[in-house]
């Protein structure tokens, strides 16, 4: 896996994988993208979502819609990393089980998520689960 990221002008910048993938990023007041560091937590989110989803799906269960927002607290000392992070995953679907996707967040979130796993000796990672009917 390889990435470049290029310099736009101010703190615009443009990230491309190997693959031609592109994401923008950007800081400061007029920032017209996410920073470096919101992009981790989305990265983090969108990384347990798709285990979770694959998993449910692979158990032929049906998502109606999921949505996971993250809470950050960060040092108030540079480099201003996250001392914690709070998932909150908010999933419904008329066949889904509580016991499911508890399951299923459990083998993202201890197996499967490798930006969890990055992430978890550094920072406190936690979580809790809203299933909607």
């Amino acid at each position: 896996m390889k990435a470049t990221v290029n310099w736009i002008e101010n703190y615009k910048l443009e990230g491309e994988t190997n693959n031609g993938k592109q994401v923008f990023m950007d800081s400061g007041e007029n920032a017209e993208a996410a920073s470096p560091a919101q992009l981790v937590l989305q990265a983090l989110a969108g990384c347990t979502m798709m285990d979770i989803i694959l998993i449910l799906t692979k158990s032929r269960k049906k998502i109606d819609k999921f949505w996971i927002d993250v809470d950050a607290n960060e040092a108030e000392t540079y480099p201003k990393v996250f001392t914690n992070i709070h998932l909150t995953y908010n999933i419904s679907g008329r066949e889904l089980t509580l016991q499911e996707v508890e399951r299923a967040v459990k083998l993202s979130e201890e197996k499967y998520c490798r930006v969890h796993a990055m992430l978890e000796d550094k920072v406190k990672i936690t979580s809790s689960l809203n299933l909607i009917k």
